[in-house]
């Protein structure tokens, strides 16, 4: 390794440890040199000055907390002596400059995706499921159980194969307790499909459509609507119940009122005009089999990269997300703006910290009114149910060395880049302008990367230290891990390891290239991401209550 510490920014008064440091050590550091008060774990700070009572604490070159009480120099960074702090924000006139960074090595360079219609290009071609109301998710789970093992997409073979290994077993007396699988049979993503040119068969199972207030279910509309127009979807078959808060006409309005052109082939299905579950769910499969067959003549055919719109997101992060995967992911969105292309930040109570320099960065100063709008609305909402931006990281959070929110916060807003921003979105908005947009989510994993898709991600990067499994239905999700440790240990789940930044043999400029190098071939189906593979369909609805 090259380096055992590292201080970001020439602002900062903490150092980040880049491996175990043992207390009584003697850390030298820009001529100076550092007695540490205690062990300082990888992905921890220990601090470079005497601080006291309420000294500001800077990392990233911004106000990340206050101490509480004196700390020596050399002494670690914890949530006993550390407390959330940020500088505060507003809007002012400023002239932001932007250097894009050298896109030579991709100029012209194509993937091949799904062309639609209206333009757009999708990097994947799905049938979607999509209910009205929670009520029918029984019927999608049987649908998708007849559909997903008898046309190829099911990825639970093996495990259907061990549990026959083990009832075998337990019929010939022998102890199961005991038994260990000699090897389970790996499941290729495409093994057995029926229809080559159809991705997957996705469903959205969820809880709204009804039992909750009315605009729950009228911003559950434009999301499943959304989710119906968005460019990696093919088709749809929707089963309603018939009387839940969200209609079938309203839903079938919010596809029209987003996409006036709408021309995808759509089957709707309600439950309460049928004369039998069994007579629905039959008409429902056949007719989506009709479907399947239309949708399956579709190739994948070349498309610019200006045509990618890339959603950026971390989850079960570590004091290393700041370091190497988020500012590599960075350089990737950079490059991809300087291409013609859009990226997606969203997760604003990770923006706790970051907003002065995201309002600094708008173009337009309405889009920036509209950001401080939305990010006040949000954390006074968290505020008045005795919440706040500042409870948002996790445990695992924490004890990987994100202490406070501003750190999370700003180490993961590098994920952005550094380009200007072009537009800000509230929830379930379409992003219809190249370059950086912002987008209003929750920082819930789940709920981030549905309202990502939502506003037109047609591939998220997912950076982790931690390791989540987390994916989306329509959105091929890419996981991007910090540390080699997590590479090596979940490598089922991570497709990008970027430890080599943290150990010195490569760049962030370097990293970010070979990102998007692997965000091509999976927008062009070469390479398929282990969250896809996994089936990893996760999909929740932001109720736009309090959510962090």
């Amino acid at each position: 390794m090259a380096n055992r510490i590292l201080r970001i920014h020439p602002k900062d008064n903490v150092l980040v440890a880049l491996q175990n440091l043992s207390k009584g050590e003697q850390i030298e550091f820009d001529g100076a040199v550092y007695t540490l008060q205690d062990d300082v774990p990888a992905k921890h700070k220990f601090f470079m000055q005497d601080m006291h009572q309420g000294d500001e604490i800077y990392m990233y070159g911004v106000l990340v907390g206050k101490t509480q009480y004196t700390v020596p120099q050399g002494g670690i960074m914890n949530t006993d002596n550390t407390k959330h702090a940020a500088d505060p924000y507003t809007f002012r006139p400023y002239e932001y400059t932007w250097e894009a960074p050298d896109v030579s090595r991709f100029a012209g360079r194509t993937f091949n995706g799904y062309v639609r219609e209206d333009g757009r290009v999708g990097t994947a071609n799905y049938w979607l499921f999509v209910p009205t109301v929670f009520c029918e998710n029984r019927n999608l789970d049987v649908i998708k159980e007849a559909l997903h093992n008898e046309l190829g997409y099911s990825v639970t073979g093996k495990y259907r194969a061990f549990t026959r290994e083990l009832l075998a077993a337990y019929e010939a007396g022998q102890d199961i307790s005991t038994l260990m699988p000699e090897q389970l049979s790996v499941t290729t993503h495409k093994q057995n499909r029926v229809f080559k040119n159809v991705d997957g068969i996705k469903f959205l199972n969820h809880q709204g459509g009804c039992g909750g207030i009315r605009q729950d279910a009228a911003v559950l509309g434009k999301l499943l609507a959304a989710y119906a127009d968005h460019p990696n979807v093919a088709g749809v078959t929707v089963l309603s119940l018939g009387c839940q808060n969200l209609q079938l006409n309203d839903l079938l309005a919010d596809i029209k009122e987003r996409n006036p052109n709408f021309k995808k082939p759509i089957y709707v299905f309600e439950q309460q005009q049928s004369k039998s579950e069994e007579q629905l769910i039959q008409e429902a499969i056949q007719k989506t089999f009709v479907g399947l067959i239309e949708v399956n003549k579709l190739e994948r055919q070349p498309a610019p990269l200006s045509k990618l719109t890339l959603g950026v997101k971390c989850g079960g992060s570590d004091g290393f997300s700041g370091i190497s995967a988020n500012p590599a992911v960075g350089y990737t969105s950079d490059l991809l703006v300087a291409l013609g292309g859009k990226v997606l930040l969203a997760e604003f109570p990770e923006l706790c910290g970051a907003e002065q320099n995201l309002i600094d960065r708008t173009i337009e100063p309405e889009a920036a009114h509209k950001f401080i709008r939305l990010m006040t609305a949000y954390s006074q909402a968290a505020e008045n149910v005795g919440s706040g931006f500042h409870m948002n990281p996790s445990p695992g959070n924490i004890r990987d060395g994100l202490i406070t929110d501003a750190i999370k916060s700003t180490g993961a807003a590098k994920k952005g880049g550094t380009s200007p921003v072009v537009d800000v979105l509230d929830y379930t908005e379409e992003a219809t302008k190249p370059g950086l947009n912002l987008v209003c989510t929750p920082g819930n994993d789940v709920e981030a990367t549905t309202g990502k898709a939502a506003s037109g991600a047609t591939l998220i990067l997912f950076t982790t230290g931690l390791g989540t499994p987390t994916g989306n239905p329509i959105c091929p999700v890419i996981k991007v891990a910090t540390n080699n440790a997590l590479a090596q240990r979940m490598g089922d789940i991570i497709d990008i390891n970027t430890g080599a930044i943290i150990d010195g043999d490569k760049t962030i400029e370097q990293m970010g290239e070979d990102i998007l190098e692997y965000c091509i071939k999976a927008a062009s189906g070469e390479v398929i991401p282990k969250a896809v593979q996994l089936n990893q369909d996760d999909f929740i609805p932001w109720k736009r209550g309090v959510s962090l």
